[in-house]
């Protein structure tokens, strides 16, 4: 007898049993279907409520608007760093430092009236102011400077002041 005779036979000796069987593993299958389809429906309204936004916009629009938001945000700060490239660009031009030196430029007088005021810019660059003060009369004097020093004499008091603004704006 070969083996597919006795495969028959043997089936069709014990057929309720493997009638059973089968209607078992169907009904186990069937359990399995009814328990996937019951997640999938969560997950379907899960899905359907998260694509709902608050207001009732759904998801897709709101990162729509997100991405447009974050495409204004980054034109508006390369706006602001070329803005901040200018304005750097002419403060190297404008008064950063200054140093101030005040002295008395005659014995009859009693203080230290008189002054002398250097205005730098950041390539020290700029002016340099003298007020001398007397009991009879004040006379102002402004050299101009460039890198520091002036094509003028300058007196001690002016150097100084130069050297003052210079330093002060060293220790930033």
């Amino acid at each position: 007898m070969d083996y597919m005779t006795q495969f028959t036979v043997w089936l069709t000796g014990n057929l309720q049993y493997v009638i059973i069987s089968l209607t078992g593993l169907i009904f186990i299958a069937l359990i399995v279907f009814i328990n996937i389809n019951i997640k999938l429906g969560k997950l379907n309204r899960r899905y359907k409520k998260m694509m709902q936004g608050t207001d009732g916009t759904n998801l897709e629009s709101i990162l729509f608007q997100h991405i447009d938001t974050v495409k204004d945000a980054t034109a508006k700060v390369a706006a602001l760093e070329q803005e901040t490239r200018r304005l750097d660009g002419r403060l190297k031009y404008c008064v950063q430092k200054m140093g101030i030196v005040r002295f008395n430029a005659f014995e009859d007088t009693g203080s230290d009236l008189s002054f002398a005021v250097a205005l730098l810019d950041s390539n020290d660059d700029g002016v340099v102011f003298s007020s001398i003060y007397s009991r009879s009369e004040s006379r102002v004097y402004a050299k101009p400077v460039s890198a520091g020093k002036s094509t003028y004499f300058l007196t001690d008091e002016e150097k100084k002041a130069i050297a003052e603004a210079r330093e002060i704006f060293s220790k930033r």
